[in-house]
């Protein structure tokens, strides 16, 4: 609807739903990490990252490659702006420059994640392995630290800092909930009376960025800091709303119906193709353009075609794969069959 329902559609702020991802990544991530350090003694980094290689990589490179054979046979590979950008895609570092707007634009989130998934099972499992009173100081503390690159230095500031604090609240939630005495502290959201609470806060907050960042825009702060204040802002609320989703209530039933956990399944495929579907649907039916809502539809229905046929032929096969090698691995090293023997519980 926000990309490709004109200007009409801009109150719906579909571009912050990318952060609501950061905070459920951050959070999954690390749940599954800390339940793996509870079975083995250990995160094993190599598993870690060969599981998120085949998770990640295989479809990206699939629809990135998809791009570019639609744009040479289309005749217009270096004009769309693809072959100017084709080495920020294939390393994954379009998060720092100031992209055009072009094919596959969208892979600036990609270069947020995997920069995440590279450092902190370093920082939460290695450095602060096992002991959580360590583990919730050090994810304070970065939390701390990026909130603070966040001051403006000068009148335009931006900074990429800010897209990694729903990542490491989502991250904190996780160790929070974890414990005994955290989850014993959080469980009061929990309640129907939280559940309804939190989740009329979190329509609210999200209703309301767009006049929030017209008003912040207008004259109270810069452009760029207005991002910079809604962003975490809004990533807080996320946060407190994921805990709610433990119980009973209307969101939990909506995202449990179906057609959510169908497209919930092709979500990251979607969020890939979304570019070539538009181009598809401009090319075939360019009257579309002067209809923004029939537009919009066209491209979202031609986008879960093409993400379902991602997530069968692709996604699906090679997240099987992953598991294979790392289950084989695990088979055949002796010494990663032996690994909680030979860890040290803490003191």
């Amino acid at each position: 609807m926000f990309h490709y329902g004109g200007r009409q559609w801009g109150w719906i702020s579909g571009w912050i739903g990318v952060h609501i991802f950061f905070v459920l990544s951050g959070f999954l991530i690390t749940t599954l990490a800390l339940r793996e350090e509870d079975r083995s003694g250990r995160v094993s980094l190599r598993d870690f990252y060969l599981r998120r290689a085949f998770r990640i990589l295989p479809v990206y490179f699939a629809v990135l490659g998809l791009n570019v054979a639609v744009h040479v046979m289309r005749g217009d590979f270096r004009s769309s702006g693809l072959v100017d950008n084709l080495a920020y895609y294939l390393t994954f570092t379009s998060e720092f420059v100031d992209l055009p707007v072009a094919p596959f634009a969208q892979s600036w989130t990609l270069g947020i994640e995997q920069k995440f998934y590279l450092v902190w099972p370093l920082l939460a499992f290695v450095l602060c392995a096992r002991v959580f009173a360590r583990r919730l100081a050090m994810t304070l503390t970065t939390l701390a630290v990026l909130v603070l690159t966040l001051l403006p230095a000068t009148d335009n500031h931006d900074s990429i800092a800010v897209h990694y604090i729903p990542l490491i609240l989502g991250s904190l939630l996780a160790i929070v909930l974890h414990n005994p005495k955290g989850f014993a502290l959080l469980s009061g959201l929990t309640r129907p009376v939280a559940v309804w609470v939190v989740g009329i806060m979190f329509l609210a907050a999200h209703w309301s960025i767009w006049p929030v960042f017209q008003w912040l825009s207008g004259g109270v702060v810069s452009f760029n800091d207005s991002y910079l204040i809604i962003i975490p802002a809004y990533s807080v609320v996320v946060t407190l709303l994921i805990p709610t989703l433990l119980a009973p209530g209307p969101g939990r039933r909506l995202l449990s119906t179906g057609v959510m956990r169908y497209i919930g399944d092709r979500s990251y495929s979607i969020y890939l193709v979304q570019g070539m579907a538009g181009v598809a649907v401009a090319a075939m039916f360019p009257k579309l353009l002067n209809w923004p809502t029939l537009n919009w539809i066209g491209v979202g229905l031609v986008s879960l075609a093409l993400a379902d046929l991602l997530f069968r032929y692709v996604e699906q096969p090679l997240i099987e794969v992953g598991r294979n090698v790392v289950n084989r691995r695990k088979k055949a090293d002796p010494v990663v069959a032996a690994e909680p023997a030979l860890v040290p519980q803490p003191a």
